[in-house]
């Protein structure tokens, strides 16, 4: 009787969190498939998808580098860079944008020299930009540190956003 082996690749390093994107691979006999599943286990192990856990995902699941790393660049959940101490993303969404979150992004680079993607020198902010955070009926919409703030000027919004980042 023949028995395939299949040899496994070693996790980039040491770090305990690998073992929960192992077994998450493990739980669906490393697919390709799951990729995407694989990635969210990477993001919400270590915080943010770097190339070496690229490189280690698509050769533990068999798919192409650049498959791994078009789907971490498509999808807003993930994110390729670690994200500072806070986290401000905005809805760029249709509803969003007309009422007011074009000024809140001009407001961000002029008074935080912060575009979206980007993370202050200190790493205190992080501004994100989703196409939309499926809240529209709270247009502008934001969401700081997780919890979603809406319904507020862009005046309020920019208060907002200096309180939170001056007592954060």
């Amino acid at each position: 009787m023949k028995t395939d082996i299949i040899e496994r690749n070693a996790p980039p390093t040491d770090d305990r969190r690998w073992k929960i994107v192992d077994a998450t691979m493990k739980k669906h006999n490393y697919s390709p498939k799951s990729l995407i599943e694989t990635l969210h286990a990477v993001q919400d192990a270590f915080g943010y998808i770097d190339d070496e856990a690229l490189k280690y995902v698509s050769d533990s699941l068999h798919v192409p580098p650049s498959k791994a790393y078009g789907v971490t660049t498509f999808y807003n959940s993930f994110t390729m860079k670690p994200a500072g101490e806070h986290v401000i993303l905005l809805c760029t969404g249709t509803a969003c944008y007309v009422k007011g979150t074009d000024k809140i992004l001009e407001y961000m680079k002029n008074e935080y020299d912060l575009e979206p993607g980007q993370t202050t020198a200190d790493n205190k902010v992080s501004l994100l930009s989703a196409r939309c955070v499926g809240a529209c009926g709270l247009a502008p919409v934001m969401v700081l540190d997780g919890s979603v703030v809406g319904r507020l000027s862009v005046e309020d919004m920019q208060n907002k956003i200096r309180e939170w980042i001056n007592n954060g």
